[in-house]
């Protein structure tokens, strides 16, 4: 791995760590050197088995991946969508065993950071050591917003809510154009995600549509009206801590 390979690898999680509080070079240089070399994973491939003891912990380089948990029929629930950037069960560090899995919505690029070389940051590194852990208190902020969707939020609110949520989590890593950004998920995974049928989920999308807040086609999202759309989802973009507040 060059060195420049080895700095693209952690690019959008220096993005977002940084949103929220300042990294210097050694910190950045201990996260580089905590990851393996990056790896692809194909769609619909486990990156994390439920139920499995992972001896580490994974950085989503590229793509979109989902934390699910699967019901005795097969049914799947999707808990949280997970973008460039994020450490998707950085939580293993202390959880051991695997109570989730961890699917590849899209083609991924992904990089492994063993347990043993996290502990050693933690104590190295404390500062970082709490922005990793900030890491994992808003990723749990995210579950909360979701079961609030999932529990009284409307079909349309809902969705509204995700995609808003999205926006400003890739945005936050460069992945956004102007109020735009690439969504190639399945209305199959949307639907995982929502609790919903493919064809629910087909008709709430043409709604968004004709109430002019989205263009939304071939997995790109354009937002049209972000002052309706967040109306539409109730959104308070609070619980993802997008400010800088040193830790």
């Amino acid at each position: 791995m060059t060195k420049a390979g080895s700095v693209s690898k952690i690019t959008t999680l220096v993005d977002k760590l940084s949103l929220r509080d300042r990294l210097n070079a050694e910190e950045i240089e201990a996260l580089s050197a905590v990851l393996d070399a990056p790896k692809s994973v194909s769609a619909g491939s486990d990156i994390v088995r439920e139920h499995t003891r992972p001896m580490h912990s994974t950085l989503l380089i590229s793509g979109f991946s989902a934390r699910y948990s699967t019901l005795e029929d097969g049914s799947r629930q999707i808990t949280e969508i997970n973008v460039s950037g994020d450490f998707i069960d950085l939580h293993s560090l202390l959880m051991k065993q695997m109570d989730h899995g961890v699917v590849a919505l899209t083609d991924c690029m992904i990089a492994e950071a063993p347990h043993s070389g996290l502990i050693d940051i933690t104590e190295r590194h404390p500062h970082l050591g709490r922005l990793l852990w900030l890491d994992t208190i808003i990723d749990a902020a995210i579950h909360r917003q979701w079961l609030v969707a999932m529990g009284r939020r409307s079909g349309l609110g809902h969705l509204a809510h995700l995609v808003c949520e999205l926006y400003l989590r890739l945005q936050a890593v460069g992945q956004t154009g102007d109020l735009s950004f690439d969504l190639p998920l399945t209305q199959t995974s949307l639907g995982d995600a929502l609790g919903l049928s493919t064809v629910h989920v087909s008709r709430l999308i043409s709604e968004l549509r004709s109430e002019g807040v989205v263009a939304w086609a071939g997995g790109r999202i354009d937002i049209l009206d972000w002052r309706r759309l967040a109306e539409i989802a109730e959104f308070d973009p609070t619980y993802l801590r997008l400010q800088s507040e040193p830790v």
